[in-house]
């Protein structure tokens, strides 16, 4: 792999010459967002690390604040992403954006043309804990069957998906030896589809485990998603706690400001 210093001339001159106006150069941290861009297109793998500010400072002859501000463009593009404490890195250039429609982990992936599958990592019978009977409207100690599952788009791993669901609407599923391919299949059979669900999402960082897993570096960013959802009784029918990779998972929310 090429190192970046080699890219450092070929990527100023493509920021230059990307301005197209001789007259009227672009402010430096626009000209350094360019040279970096092309800094990553030339030859930077994604999870590769940028260099870091000192070291663009004195290669491009700028100050800290243009620095930040031509990184912080980038990661806003979804071209970069930071970790705290270990760096700027490159990042996956194909994310998938997640609407607030309810849907399930398998149709957003189809729907984006891609393959999903899911790797049954934990299956067991539990009782409900306080947090999990409150959510799902239980009794404590009402038995629920807690799935963790691997889920994966085209092969590669997306989101780590921790879910618990009340036995009695799945009968046999801690049981069954085979590993669900769609939960909201198997509620909708059971009489249960889901139908709205009250969603938290949190920004955080992956464990060891769970990066591991999600095949990134120890501490990556994540979105946590916290969801309940109903069925069109108003029953609570699933707790989830998913874990979505930040680099290539995104949520698109529409907003609308109400008349005064």
């Amino acid at each position: 792999m090429n190192s970046p210093d080699t890219h450092t001339d070929t990527a100023t001159a493509r920021a230059a010459a990307e301005d197209g106006r001789e007259d009227r150069k672009p402010a430096k941290h626009e000209a350094l967002r360019l040279a970096l861009t092309a800094m990553i297109d030339e030859g930077l793998a994604a999870h590769e690390l940028l260099p870091s500010e000192r070291e663009l400072m004195a290669r491009f002859h700028v100050s800290r604040m243009t620095v930040r501000r031509a990184v912080e463009r980038l990661a806003q593009e979804g071209r970069v992403y930071r970790v705290q404490g270990a760096g700027t890195f490159v990042a996956e250039q194909s994310t998938i954006s997640k609407s607030l429609r309810l849907s399930s982990f398998s149709e957003d992936i189809r729907a984006r043309r891609m393959t999903p599958d899911s790797r049954l990592l934990v299956r067991e019978r539990v009782e409900a804990d306080l947090v999990c009977a409150r959510d799902l409207r239980l009794t404590p100690g009402t038995a629920v069957v807690h799935l963790e599952r691997l889920r994966t788009a085209d092969g590669e791993p997306m989101c780590l998906e921790n879910v618990w669901v009340p036995e009695s609407l799945v009968p046999g599923l801690a049981d069954d030896t085979a590993a669900p391919q769609s939960l909201y299949g198997l509620l909708e059979r059971a009489g249960a589809a889901p139908q709205s669900a009250d969603q938290t999402i949190r920004a955080t960082v992956l464990d060891p485990r769970q990066a591991e897993l999600l095949d990134v570096p120890a501490h990556f960013p994540a979105l946590e998603v916290e969801r309940v959802t109903r069925d069109a009784r108003g029953r609570s029918v699933e707790r989830a706690v998913s874990l979505y990779r930040a680099d290539r998972y995104d949520f698109k929310l529409t907003i609308s400001r109400e008349p005064r």
